[in-house]
């Protein structure tokens, strides 16, 4: 243990995100003294990015909106499906069981109310399971995470970029060093250690080596995801696993980065690339659309929808942004919107003729989507411009049931823990694996896992 340790907790957290907040309510729950720390100035990271959507099954959030049909089993069905059954099936599991019971428990502790969007699904779930705060944005989500931390008295120290981590006898983190903006350090000590830092989509090396297909297109993430756990992990000789999955996005409008909501795409849009025609299933999913996008010319599309769904579009709050920065287009007929995208005119129109006889069932999509189930697009049409991007990685630390971080040989390390995007997800290898969610899922649920199990060791010393 290093001589000059100054604070010590119970319990230390790196990381002020969904699974960091999630985890030190959990631990101090179960009567331990926890410190959060946050290399940002302000708590911010993955989570505010987000659209603060949460999957959870069998919840009674579900059953007061009549979806009474839902289950952990359905859920971890729809993960593995999505994956391909790639995704490592014990932490599907562990999420799917947990998350629901998470999200129930801040709402009684901690009074977070939690909305089920049920007016449209997202793609590859087979239930109305999305959990929200009222205002549907992951700004609010963690701001009631900060308030219940506050209420919980957990003090949250920012400005504390953790820099080292020190192995002591029989692999315990003894304590970590902290450096602050102007240079200081301060050792704190530690009964048991969440990582709770992301990933490494802010690091462009780390990128480069694990997901080279994405490396060109654009990051979407919060810059301080550098891929600590997984390097931290990687010298104490964790095991890390589906380091090349993440996910991305296909729908960031550009240039103004604002993120456009994938239910334009599941209310009947489609996406055309700069010769005006389709490309691909856009129902298939946002995450795997990024690398279809980027690998259009100019690396761009544009989404094409109507009246109708924008104006369900304008009750999510990225998309008021983007119409107040001017990034949505409208028009009344195909060659107002061949002026105002710059697309042809001749392809745009094919394009939207076919979408009509798809919607009709006159014809069957080379690209296998089914365009049945919405009604048919009609003037006046909007559009936006979108590019292709990386949001977070989805790969890390292999953990346990109890979120325990595991070695190569499976052997857990005695009090170091991890969630989130530090720990391996539940998406698998590659982007096609992303469920709508899947980040916030593993956030919440392993962060609310590894809370308990921390606090509980801590009390063992």
């Amino acid at each position: 243990m290093p001589a000059d340790i100054g604070t010590t907790a119970d319990v230390v957290v790196i990381g002020a995100g969904a699974c960091g907040l999630v985890a030190a309510l959990r631990a101090k729950a179960a009567g331990a003294e926890v410190i959060v720390l946050e290399r940002d100035a302000s708590p911010s990271g993955s989570t505010a990015m987000s659209s603060g959507f949460v999957p959870a099954p069998a919840t009674r959030f579900q059953l007061a909106r009549g979806i009474d049909d839902d289950t952990p089993q359905r859920l971890a069905a729809d993960i593995m499906a999505k994956s391909q059954g790639k995704s490592e099936s014990h932490l599907v599991k562990l999420a799917s069981e947990t998350i629901g019971p998470a999200l129930e428990w801040l709402a009684d502790r901690f009074g977070i109310d939690w909305i089920v969007l049920d007016d449209f699904l997202y793609p590859g779930h087979s239930r109305h399971r999305m959990h929200a705060v009222p205002e549907k944005t992951g700004e609010a989500l963690l701001a009631r995470f900060l308030a219940a931390s506050q209420a919980a008295e957990i003090p949250v120290v920012t400005d504390a970029c953790v820099i080292r981590l020190f192995e002591g006898k029989g692999r315990r983190i003894d304590a970590v060093e902290v450096e602050r903006p102007d240079g200081a350090r301060e050792v704190i000590g530690c009964g048991a250690l969440v990582l709770a830092c992301n990933g490494y989509g802010g690091n462009p090396d780390l990128v480069r080596r694990y997901i080279p297909e994405i490396a060109g297109g654009p990051y979407f993430g919060h810059a301080g995801n550098q891929g600590d756990a997984v390097l931290w992990g990687e010298a104490l000789g964790a095991r890390l696993e589906h380091l090349s999955g993440y996910q991305g996005h296909g729908s960031l409008a550009h240039p103004q980065g604002i993120l456009i909501s994938w239910a334009l795409m599941m209310e009947g849009g489609i996406q055309v690339n700069t010769e005006g025609r389709r490309f691909s299933n856009e129902n298939g999913g946002y995450s795997e659309q990024a690398v279809e996008i980027l690998a259009q010319p100019g690396g761009v599309a544009w989404n094409l929808y109507d009246r109708r769904i924008h104006d369900f579009a304008l009750s999510f709050p990225d998309y008021r942004q983007a119409v107040q920065a001017g990034a949505i287009r409208e028009t009344a007929d195909v060659a107002g919107l061949a002026k105002v995208t710059g697309l042809p005119e001749r392809a745009l129109a094919e394009t939207l003729s076919e979408a009509a006889e798809l919607q009709a069932g006159r014809a069957v999509d080379r690209f296998g989507r089914d365009f049945t189930v919405k009604p048919a697009l009609a003037p006046p049409f909007h559009a936006v411009k979108v590019t292709g991007a990386l949001f977070h990685t989805q790969g890390g630390l292999m953990i346990d049931e109890g979120a325990r971080v595991v070695d190569q040989a499976g052997l857990a390390f005695p009090n170091l823990f991890a969630g989130g995007g530090a720990a391996c997800g539940v998406s698998g290898p590659s982007v096609s694996g992303y469920l709508s969610g899947n980040g916030l899922l593993t956030a919440i649920a392993f962060g609310f896992i590894a809370g308990a199990s921390a606090g509980v060791t801590a009390s063992e010393r």
